[in-house]
Order: structure tokens, then C-alpha cells, then sequence
């Protein structure tokens, strides 16, 4: 990494440290719980400052209290989008590289159904700050078991980039765990065999180690996956196990839970939503142009 690069990285983390102190100070003064997530905790494993990339951040915090949330971003000079209120998290933007992404759950519609039951409550799996009234975090295992249940949602979607698999590594190296609780809450998330793969290859990759041709296989759908995923991995699984018209179907028809999460009105007036159906295509088209028509493509072209 270039010079250029790391002092970058170290502003950008300075910068959003920064911004989340007086975000988390603002939560307290409210009276709003609120749970720091991934990068914002993962960032104090590695050995310096700016060492752990994050284009944003994320807080869990009390959905009801999701329009005084709002007003305290705005307060503080953040803005969001078109898509507030929608899906399992708001995004909130201040100029000029602070992105919070600001969770009402954890998981939600369109997730697998065994992590959105497991997380459904998730406060009662959290333990409190000390010296502060509002602010909250899992135990060491639990947040283990939250990194692989995310970096589960994302690999079973459209993949996952190499730099879960460091996290992975940096935080087994770092915070000694109770992997017997841990291998037990991973049997209840059905995420088992996911697990132990996952952490070998990052044992395996990172400590030097040679790879099993199981790994070396797991490690190149990683490495094709970008930091998230690719739109192209997850048409591909999606095709390979619905099919070029169950695929077709399954992004036109979205499930009614699904869509009362992108138009939560659906919750208080059901009849709307063939309404919010054609809505949510016309926008598709007129203004995500490129991607409705790669998937197109992709479901013209596929070949079973």
C-alpha cells in the first residue's frame, strides 16, 4: 500500500471515528440504545490505525425510535436518500466520505430464514457498555457468530471479498473464544459446515499454510466476489437453483413481507401493493437502467 494510501485510510478512520463519537454521544443524550457493528469494533483488532479499510459504518439502535434518529443525523449534518424506511438499514451521508449505515435489525425479508429468526431478538443477546446508559455489544463469541452469519448472508448471495477472510483471521488471532458456545449457536443458525470452511481457508491463507483443493475452490469464488459480492455471482446461483423463469419470477413477484419492508405503507394499507409492484419496476427501469438490463441479459442468455 502506498504512502498515499495509508494516510488516506488513517483520515478516513479518524474522520469517521470522529463522527460516530458524536453520533453515539447524541444517541445516549436521547435515550436511544444503539450496537456498533463490524468495522467499527474490528478496526481496534488490527496493529494500527487505518489498517482495517471501511467505506461506512454500522450501528444497530432502537427502531422505534427511527424518526428522532433521523432528526439527530440531519442535526448533525448528514442526509439520506429515497430509500429511508426501506429494507433492514437507512443510509446516511455526510460529504466527505462519512457513510453510516444505521440498522433497524439485523436481518430482514430475503435473508435466510434461521438468521432472521436467531436475530429477531437481538437484544437479549447483548451486554452493556460499561459507563454508559444506552450503549451496548455482544460478547466476544457472539460477535464471532455475527461476523460469520453476515459473511454467511453475503458468500450464499453474490460472495464475499478477501477482506472478511482477514477479519476472520485478525480476530481469531487476537480474542481468545469459547468455540464449544460457539460451534453450538452455529448449529442453530444451520451454518456449521460454512463455518469451519471459512475459517480454515482464513487460518490456512493467512498463516502460510498450504490449501486444500476445497479451499483453493472457496478461495476463488472469494477473490471473484469483490469487497461484497458481484451482482454476476449471485444471478448465477440464483439461475443455477430457480431456473431461468423461476429466477425471472422471483425478482418481479417479491414476496409481500419483502416489499412491505421497501414500502412500509404496505403495513397500514395492504391493497397498495400492486401499486408499489409496478412502482418498484418503472424505477428499475428509468432509474437502475444498466443493472435491469444486465439481469435481463443474464436471464436471456442463461444456458441450463
Amino acid at each position: 500500500m502506498s504512502t498515499k494510501a495509508i494516510s488516506e485510510s488513517v483520515r478516513r478512520t479518524a474522520c469517521f471515528d470522529s463522527e460516530r463519537s458524536s453520533i453515539l454521544r447524541k444517541l445516549e443524550e436521547a435515550g436511544i440504545w444503539y450496537l456498533p457493528l463490524k468495522g467499527c469494533v474490528l478496526k481496534d483488532c488490527y496493529p494500527k490505525i487505518g489498517m482495517r479499510q471501511m467505506t461506512d459504518n454500522d450501528i444497530l439502535y432502537d427502531v422505534s425510535r427511527s424518526e428522532d434518529l433521523r432528526n439527530i443525523m440531519e442535526r448533525l449534518g448528514f442526509s439520506t436518500d429515497n430509500n429511508y424506511g426501506r429494507g433492514v438499514h437507512d443510509h446516511y451521508f455526510k460529504p466527505p466520505v462519512c457513510n453510516f449505515e444505521m440498522h433497524r435489525m439485523l436481518f430482514g425479508a430475503g435473508h435466510d430464514q434461521q438468521l432472521v429468526d436467531y436475530y429477531h431478538d437481538v437484544k437479549k443477546r447483548l451486554l452493556p457498555d460499561e459507563g454508559r446508559n444506552y450503549g451496548y455489544h455482544f460478547s466476544d463469541e457472539d460477535f464471532y457468530i455475527y461476523m460469520i452469519a453476515h459473511e454467511y448472508k453475503h458468500y450464499s448471495s453474490g460472495g464475499t471479498g478477501l477482506r472478511s477472510l482477514l477479519d476472520i483471521w485478525v480476530y481469531l488471532r487476537k480474542v481468545p473464544l469459547d468455540m464449544a458456545f460457539v460451534a453450538g449457536e452455529i448449529e442453530k443458525l444451520g451454518i456449521a459446515d460454512f463455518e469451519a470452511a471459512n475459517r480454515s481457508l482464513a487460518l490456512h491463507l493467512f498463516g502460510g499454510e498450504p490449501l486444500t483443493e476445497e479451499e483453493q475452490e472457496m478461495l476463488e469464488y472469494v477473490l471473484s466476489s469483490g469487497t461484497y459480492g458481484t451482482m454476476a455471482n449471485r444471478i448465477r446461483r440464483q439461475l443455477r437453483e430457480k431456473g431461468r423463469w423461476g429466477y425471472f419470477l422471483s425478482r418481479m413477484t417479491l414476496p409481500f413481507d419483502m416489499m412491505t419492508q421497501l414500502y412500509p405503507v404496505l403495513g397500514r394499507i395492504p391493497l397498495l401493493y400492486p401499486f408499489c409492484w409496478a412502482h418498484r419496476l418503472i424505477h428499475a427501469f428509468f432509474f437502475r437502467h444498466k443493472v435491469f438490463m444486465y439481469q435481463l441479459k443474464s436471464v436471456l442468455t442463461w444456458k441450463e
